[in-house]
């Protein structure tokens, strides 16, 4: 599932339609040039603001520039079909962000993956759009407002953790293991302090027996049994 906002038409519905055969280009990296129109200064720019952004939070944004959307009728159809060929954020489980621009048209579109939704709401990318995206495209000046954009989506974007888990799952298991451990040692160290279990017939003959310091160990079994218990429970 994607959204997917086009800009300076107003924010469009999902509608069923027909997608024309033809050869959708491919992808170059975080930066898709295919129309030339963005510098290589600012190039560089957008590709570290996009790497950083996935090295961090593991959100896939790429920016795609093509000279026209023909055949397609808007540049919402376009970008849709390119994100799904792409399969932009599929392996970081719908966490993708496309930004596109079509020269000829001046039009420009944002799709997102699903799982962007509470943090790039349509009231973010319209902001985005008005504010740094649609007076650079009018003035020519894509590499400068295609890299102010990336940084305005990235900003909410830094929220995302893909396939982050939450930690009490962590420190359960931590408290389990601790305590696995704590009855495994206090088991061999109270069957290595009583050789009578071990040689029972020559040591109950002889009547020793190790057991004056098995009650101390175990009380401080359990101040570590409690300790690890809170700490498991925050």
């Amino acid at each position: 599932m994607v959204l997917c906002l086009v800009l300076f038409e107003g924010l469009a519905q999902a509608v069923p339609y027909d997608r024309p055969k033809i050869q959708l280009p491919e992808p170059r990296g975080y930066v898709s040039d295919h129309a030339q129109v963005i510098d290589g200064d600012w190039k560089e720019r957008i590709r570290s603001v996009c790497q950083d952004l996935e090295r961090k939070t593991g959100v896939e944004m790429v920016v795609v520039t093509v000279p026209t959307i023909k055949p397609f009728g808007s540049a919402n159809e376009f970008a849709t079909a390119l994100y799904e060929k792409w399969g932009i954020g599929s392996t970081q489980q719908e966490h993708g962000v496309m930004v596109l621009v079509a020269v000829q048209e001046r039009q420009a579109a944002i799709t997102l993956g699903r799982q962007m939704l509470p943090v790039i709401t349509p009231a973010v990318m319209n902001q985005v759009a008005h504010e740094d995206l649609q007076p650079s495209i009018e003035l020519g000046h894509f590499g400068e407002g295609l890299y102010l954009t990336v940084v305005a989506l990235a900003t909410p974007a830094q929220e995302v953790r893909v396939g982050a888990i939450p930690n009490i799952h962590f420190k359960g298991l931590g408290f389990w293991l601790a305590l696995f451990t704590a009855i495994g040692a206090l088991s061999f160290f109270w069957w290595i302090s009583r050789p009578d279990l071990r040689h029972p017939y020559r040591r109950i003959q002889k009547g020793e027996y190790w057991g004056t310091g098995q009650g101390g160990f175990g009380g401080n079994f359990g101040g570590f049994g409690g300790g690890t218990g809170g700490e498991g429970w925050k």
